[in-house]
């Protein structure tokens, strides 16, 4: 059995006997054994199996799954996300964040990107809204430097806007030096789609992005607006490209797609991309809410869904800050917070008042 059976020795439960959670799991996949192990003896060390292709795999591999799920899932690392799904998102995934103007989704899609490097994990981001130097720009006032990322390569840029620009030279040229150092770093890390209304294009160049970053069982695919998509291409051209996404990348790479579309009113509505609930594994909203004591305008998101883990589906108040990136808290608890330095300071002002007279 050889090398990989030593290494195994180091990480695993020993001789076939349930973990610490008193679930027996298999020396090599890692998934529970629904009944007794095939066990195998090597120098002194009883191996336990699920079955007889997870026995024969070990013997023709050089390593075995450390975790059960690793594979599986990923951990976003976006606060406002892992307060609903503390089981993380699974990695085959397509998930539709749907935001309301003013909730910030372009923060959010940012961050998820940036973890996702964080992570050591490759990036491809789509965008539909904004040119190269704009996405970049959005990383950077959030305090989160991706240039080193565009110069390796980890961050790849796929361009469906600039195809809008008669002139890009032009574009180029107004640009300050602050942007134009911004522009040159993204141009070599950058496809650029010359047609977006031929979704085809779409699908083609991102796929090359995907091959071109070795995108199987790692990294994310960030896809800033379908909303502007939809107005670019016929409905059904619309549904078969987030199909066609959605069997190629999530499915068939274990790539996870996370795709934003901006609402109206309650977002309840019956046309492309809002009634996509059907056909995507993830659901993410967020909105603006007033109805709190304080008055104004609380930013909320919540899991609506997400397939094959457990979620929290109740909503949570986030703001964003420069390098941080979201962070939830509770309104109420933050108000009271505020009342109380206030009444303290109102308390110190009598007591200088009382001291003066």
């Amino acid at each position: 059995m050889g090398d990989e059976h030593e290494q195994r020795a180091a990480g695993g439960d020993g001789d076939g006997e349930p973990g610490a959670t008193g679930v027996r799991r298999c020396d090599y996949c890692r998934l529970p054994c629904p009944g007794e192990p095939i066990t195998v003896d090597y120098q002194g060390i009883t191996y336990g199996f699920c079955s007889d292709a997870c026995h024969d795999a070990l013997e023709e591999s050089d390593r075995v799954f450390t975790s059960y799920h690793g594979f599986r899932r990923l951990d976003p690392m976006v606060t406002a996300l892992n307060a609903g799904l503390p089981q993380g998102v699974p990695r085959n995934s397509f998930v539709l964040l749907r935001d309301l103007a003013g909730t910030r989704s372009e923060a959010l899609q940012a961050e998820l990107a940036w973890r996702a490097l964080q992570r050591g994990e490759p990036v491809v981001y789509v965008s539909f809204l904004e040119p190269p130097v704009s996405v970049i720009q959005g990383f950077v006032s959030m305090e989160w430097n991706v240039l080193p990322a565009l110069e390796s390569g980890q961050l790849h840029l796929l361009d469906c806007f600039t195809y809008r620009m008669a002139d890009r030279q032009r574009m180029f040229d107004r640009m300050d030096d602050w942007n134009r150092h911004l522009a040159a770093v993204a141009e070599e890390a950058t496809t650029t789609v010359r047609d977006p209304t031929a979704t085809e294009q779409i699908q083609s160049q991102l796929d090359d992005c995907l091959e071109a970053l070795g995108m199987n069982d790692t990294g994310v695919v960030v896809i800033d607006s379908l909303t502007e998509l939809g107005t670019l291409v016929q409905p059904v051209r619309a549904y078969n490209f987030v199909k066609d996404v959605r069997a190629d990348v999530s499915k068939g790479r274990f790539v996870p797609v996370f795709a934003g579309a901006t609402v109206t009113g309650n977002g309840e509505g019956e046309s492309f991309p809002h009634d996509l609930g059907y056909m995507v594994d993830g659901v993410v909203d967020m909105r603006l809410n007033g109805d709190h004591p304080g008055g104004g305008l609380i930013k909320q998101m919540r899991i609506r869904k997400m397939n094959g883990v457990l979620t929290y589906a109740r909503w949570h108040a986030y703001e964003y800050t420069s390098g941080q990136g979201s962070v939830v808290f509770d309104p109420a608890e933050q108000m009271a917070a505020a009342d109380g330095e206030a009444d303290a300071g109102s308390e110190g002002s009598d007591g200088a008042s009382d001291l003066e007279g």
